[in-house]
Formats: C-alpha cells, structure tokens, sequence
C-alpha cells in the first residue's frame, strides 16, 4: 500500500510538471503570435503568466519582454492610461528588480509627465546598476539639471560662508553639542562639518529624492555613511524615536537667503526647537 500511494503522489506531481510546460510554450507561442500582429498589450500578458510559471526563463526571455513592455507601455502611454503604465512597469521591476534598462525607461516615462524627482530615482538606480550605460547617465544628468538648483554650486563654491559655518559648528560641539540635526541637508557638507568637528550623532533629513540621493553618494564617497544618518523626509514630520532615538542638542541649516519662508524652514526650526532640541535647563 505505501508503495501505491508513493508511486501516485509522483505520477500526480510529473502530471502537474508536464502540464506546466505545456502552459508554458503554449504562452510563449501565443507572445510570439500577437508581437507579430502588433497587439503588445495581450503579448505583454502571456509574458507575464510565462516568467510566473517558469522564473527559469527569465534570461532567455529578458530581451523580448522588455521590448514588448517598452511597445505596449508606449501605447498605454498615448491612451492616456497611466496607472496601467506604471502597473506594467511595477510588475516588470518585480521579475526583473535589477534591470537598468527598465529602470530607465520607467525613469524616462515619468519624466515626460512631470515627475522629475521620481524620474532621477529611477535613473540613479540604473547608473548604478551599470556605470557605463550611457543613456541612463545622461539622462540623469538632464534631470538633475532641472532639480539641483544653481544657488547650490554657489554656495559650495563660497569659501568664507562655509568657513564660517564650519568654525560655528565646531565652537558648537566643542561645547558639548554632540548630536546634529541637520535641516534640508542638500549636498550633505554640514553634517560632515559636524562629524568632522566630533558630533557624536548626526541626523540629516531632506525632502529633495534627488539631493537625498546626492547626499548618500557624497556623505559614502567621505567614508561617512556609518556616522551620519540621512533622512529623506521634511523635518516637520521627524518623530521621536521612530525617525531618531532622542532629542538632539544642535540644529544646523543652510537655508538662509529670500527662499527661507518659502521653504517652510522657519515653522521646521519651530518645530526642530519644541520637539526635537534638547531643551535648556
């Protein structure tokens, strides 16, 4: 009886296996069929049943899914249907979460319709993905044109100013400010001033996806990522001790020019005061 039962369970699964593989080069056959007569949407979706059933194909059919999504996106894309867009682009990042070509297609899509700090998202990860692929470097560069603003180049290029706040944060932490919270970190260089000057904890938060992400590549290319934690999140929403274990005892900011009320700083230096800063005694 046991040797029935055994010889059935391994009939039922070589049955199910076999039927796996017919499900699977039907599909395939089916993908080939509607890329020939044009209908991307329908051959997108055999794609999909075909790398969920057989994860192993992934490699042998990485290029033509690809292709597939990229032509039945663009027609999504004249149709006005966006979430579906940006459905397909989610479940092709799902199967392949490393794929830089799709990274960057995706990042160009949201690009066009105006989401910029989302498309340089996308494009960083492709470059970083593959350094040498040239379109996702470029268009990185395009948008980030567009998001890092001019007066940043300025700023890191004025000596004194930086002097300045350097000897301030220094003076700061030398008299016992040992944790740093640094509002709107953009490229970072303040809170590596305070980690230099000897600030035992250093939190930097800024809303920009764009400096956010420019923030990590400086603060890693200065060895500095283990000392100093970066935020990407406006200052206003920072809990205690959700996004930081305690209150801090120095805020520091580089937002002081005729964009400081429009950045909304004076409510977060408010707020970085009542909840976040060491209160004096």
């Amino acid at each position: 009886m046991p040797n029935s039962n055994s010889k059935f369970h391994c009939n039922h699964r070589g049955g199910r296996e076999a039927g796996r593989r017919e499900l699977v080069s039907r599909s395939l056959q089916s993908a080939q069929h509607c890329l020939e007569d044009q209908d991307f949407g329908t051959a997108y979706a055999h794609y999909l049943l075909v790398l969920n059933l057989a994860p192993e194909l992934k490699t042998s059919v990485k290029e033509t899914f690809q292709f597939t999504l990229f032509k039945w996106a663009e027609e999504l894309d004249s149709l006005a249907r966006i979430q579906d867009l940006f459905n397909c682009y989610e479940q092709a990042l799902e199967l392949y979460p490393n794929d830089e070509v799709i990274c960057n297609s995706m990042g160009e899509h949201l690009f066009r319709m105006g989401f910029r700090d989302e498309a340089a998202g996308y494009f960083h990860k492709a470059v970083k993905l593959n350094p040498d692929f040239a379109d996702a470097k470029e268009n990185f560069y395009r948008v980030a044109n567009w998001l890092v603003e001019r007066w940043h180049f300025v700023m890191l290029n004025d000596t004194k100013r930086n002097l300045t706040y350097l000897k301030a944060i220094e003076k700061a932490v030398h008299s016992g400010c040992r944790s740093v919270l640094d509002i709107g970190t953009g490229t970072g260089i303040l809170s590596m001033f305070a980690q230099k000057a000897g600030a035992s904890f250093i939190y930097a938060c800024e809303l920009s996806k764009t400096m956010y992400e420019l923030a990590h590549d400086v603060v890693a290319a200065n060895n500095m990522e283990k000392e100093i934690k970066l935020l990407h999140m406006k200052s206003l929403d920072l809990e205690i001790p959700k996004d930081i274990p305690e209150r801090v005892s120095l805020v520091v900011t580089e937002t002081v020019d005729a964009g400081l009320f429009g950045e909304g700083i004076v409510e977060s230096l408010i707020h970085a005061w009542e909840h976040l800063l060491l209160q004096p005694k």
